[in-house]
């Protein structure tokens, strides 16, 4: 793959509204790790059974944060989404699978309604791209003579 594919930004305009949707849920969520440790940082991740939650809540937490600001930006969206994905893969695995298992599939439906969207806008984002309206589709006219 060519890096300038990274910046191929052709999508329709309108991907703009997922872009903002998935970038701030994760900018938000990034943050908070770090403002409410105990309910939503560490003290999560210690409940979840994760080693070392200290560092595994930061580590998501830097994640969160620097590429949901760069989806919002549009800035190497594609590659900005795909660590964003694994974090989606492993929140479903780690705290939706287990409601599964524990109370059926309504319950877990209901828990992993924001884990799938966040999933699959993540997915969409790394397969189109930011969109016209976005950071790559400016670099990228920059770029092109």
């Amino acid at each position: 793959m060519r890096w300038s594919a990274l910046l191929d930004a052709r999508g329709p305009a309108a991907t703009i509204l997922i872009r903002l949707t998935v970038g701030a849920v994760f900018l938000s969520e990034g943050v908070q790790k770090f403002l409410f440790p105990d309910a939503l940082g560490p003290g999560r991740f210690a409940k979840i059974g994760f080693p070392s939650p200290g560092f595994v809540a930061h580590f998501v937490g830097v994640f969160e944060i620097g590429c949901g600001a760069l989806v919002l930006v549009g800035l190497a969206t594609r590659l900005a989404a795909l660590p964003l994905v694994a974090v989606m893969l492993t929140a479903i695995a780690t705290t939706k699978l287990p409601i599964l298992a524990r109370d059926g599939f309504w319950a877990m439906a209901h828990e992993a309604r924001t884990d799938w969207s966040m999933l699959l806008g993540s997915l969409f984002l790394a397969i189109i791209g930011g969109g016209r309206w976005s950071a790559d589709a400016w670099l990228r006219s920059k770029r092109t003579p």
